[in-house]
């Protein structure tokens, strides 16, 4: 009975991680995720049925499309994928729960913002107000109101405290440091962690950009890397280790 509970969750998470692909490929551009017809992104030919089987698709195509014979991109199977694991996996932390709930959200708000920020680097403001009324309704029901209200509050903490590191970095240097949305990304996480857990995040997705952002920089020194992603995926982490902040303060003798 349990192998049914994984198999629908990662199968839950592909057909989801589908749509937040047009989602985040989309909306960017202003175009509906909703009405019209799916197509190819190089001849614009309407897609069939058979083409939009979620990673089967894909494979049988040979990652091609079958009326141009054009490369496609990976981003999109690549996000149906890691959607699927990533359900599978919130169920095996949390089980039925509104902590899984909260968990499927955040995996939703990770496929959305990789796709938009890795392909336009662009965070829709619509995205995150949709995902910041989800994160309060949610947590009304899971920690409460007066709670959920203190959440509101760190997320207006750490929303200043990215502004102001947004600032100093453009400062330092004289230019754009980072983009307008991973400013505002920090609000939603306020919204599930205190400000000490938010002001982690940050720092660890820091951690988590490095290493890709010197392969990037040492192959292309003019490619922009778009911190978001990481931003979620830190956030995503944190979320699952399942770290309080009175660990954390024990484990510095605080």
């Amino acid at each position: 009975m349990e192998l049914l509970y994984y198999i629908g969750f990662f199968v839950l998470g592909i057909l989801l991680g589908s749509f937040y692909g047009v989602v985040g490929m989309r909306m960017p551009v202003n175009e509906s995720f909703i009405k019209g017809r799916s197509h190819c992104d190089k001849c614009h030919h309407e897609l069939s049925f058979i083409d939009l089987i979620p990673l089967l698709s894909f494979a049988m195509s040979g990652g091609r499309c079958r009326y141009c014979g054009k490369k496609i991109s990976a981003i999109l199977p690549l996000t149906e994928l890691a959607c699927g694991i990533l359900f599978m996996v919130s169920y095996y932390s949390f089980g039925i729960s509104l902590d899984l709930v909260l968990a499927l959200s955040i995996v939703s708000l990770l496929m959305i913002v990789l796709v938009s920020d890795l392909t336009y680097f662009i965070i829709p403001d619509e995205v995150l107000l949709f995902f910041s009324i989800e994160f309060i309704i949610i947590q009304i029901f899971r920690v409460g109101f007066l709670s959920t209200l203190g959440h509101i509050g760190c997320g207006m903490f750490l929303f200043a405290l990215m502004y102001l590191i947004l600032v100093i970095g453009n400062k330092l240097f004289k230019k754009e440091s980072m983009g307008g949305a991973d400013v505002k990304l920090m609000f939603l996480f306020g919204l599930v962690l205190d400000p000490l857990l938010g002001t982690i995040t940050i720092f660890l997705g820091s951690f988590f950009a490095l290493p890709i952002s010197m392969i990037i920089y040492y192959i292309n020194k003019d490619r922009v890397i778009p911190f978001g992603p990481f931003l979620v995926l830190a956030f995503l982490f944190m979320f699952f280790v399942k770290i309080s902040t009175a660990e954390i303060l024990y484990f510095l003798g605080i």
